[in-house]
């Protein structure tokens, strides 16, 4: 299962390294601890870094450049070094980059040696294949709950994941230690969701509706429009057939 390589690989990754086997391409010490001053930006381009350091690491690549995790992660070079000084992650000119050290740290601010127990929200379609693709916790989230207000699909299963009443938010919560929401319902209803997953304790939310939501400070919310991200690429899409030489 590539996922669970993928963690496997991060875990080792951050274990202690012996001087013999260690490569000088960083200048920093070990893994450190979680930095709170990386900058939003910064860290919404790190799971793009991270991915393209698993596939390198995987290709079995020792050391990465940044002008290769540029190009890998579609950005610039100096943007690549600045962001990963944050990390406190510095690579040797001429070198570059150790792909386990760096991997181990991108790992380690992004939560990845953690298990964060996830309930879905609405279990129609979207909801149904989240929780498919979310299965197990080899990425570092399991969908360990998944709600609906429809009585008929209640004491079914997606998966291995029992689907229950909406109400039981308050119980489930608590009982599975849920730390992230994720909202796949219509968007009449999105903001009542959120209200009630706030409500019950949940500190995180996903939100999949097409809906602005307002949640209390303190609790983290991500949009996921993918109507909007269509709409986006319609008007550049109608852009480029109305004058070909601008693509």
């Amino acid at each position: 299962h590539e996922a669970g390589t993928v963690r496997d690989m991060t875990e080792r990754a951050g274990r202690s390294r012996t001087e013999e086997d260690a490569t000088p391409a960083i200048a920093a010490d070990p893994v450190s601890s979680l930095n709170p001053v990386i900058p939003e930006a910064t860290v919404a381009r790190l799971p793009v870094y991270f991915r393209a350091v698993v596939a390198e690491r995987q290709a079995g690549t020792i050391t990465i450049s940044s002008d290769r995790l540029a190009e890998l992660a579609g950005v610039n070079a100096a943007k690549v070094r600045k962001d990963l000084s944050f990390l406190g992650t510095y690579g040797i000119r001429g070198v570059g980059y150790d792909v386990d050290r760096l991997m181990a740290e991108m790992g380690h601010q992004l939560g990845m040696y953690q298990n964060w127990p996830c309930v879905i929200v609405g279990a129609g379609n979207l909801g149904a294949a989240l929780a498919n693709y979310l299965s197990g916790d080899e990425r570092g989230f399991s969908v360990v709950a998944i709600v609906d207000a429809d009585p008929t699909k209640w004491g079914s299963h997606i998966g291995s994941v029992e689907v229950h009443a909406d109400d039981d938010l308050p119980r489930l919560v608590p009982s599975y230690d849920i730390a992230i929401g994720i909202i796949t319902t219509p968007p009449a209803v999105a903001q009542s969701v959120a209200d009630r997953l706030v409500s019950a304790g949940v500190g995180s939310i996903l939100n999949f509706a097409p809906v602005v939501l307002t949640v209390p400070d303190g609790v983290l919310l991500r949009n996921v429009d993918l109507a909007l991200e269509l709409q986006v690429l319609s008007f550049y899409q109608g852009r480029t057939r109305e004058d070909p030489e601008s693509a």
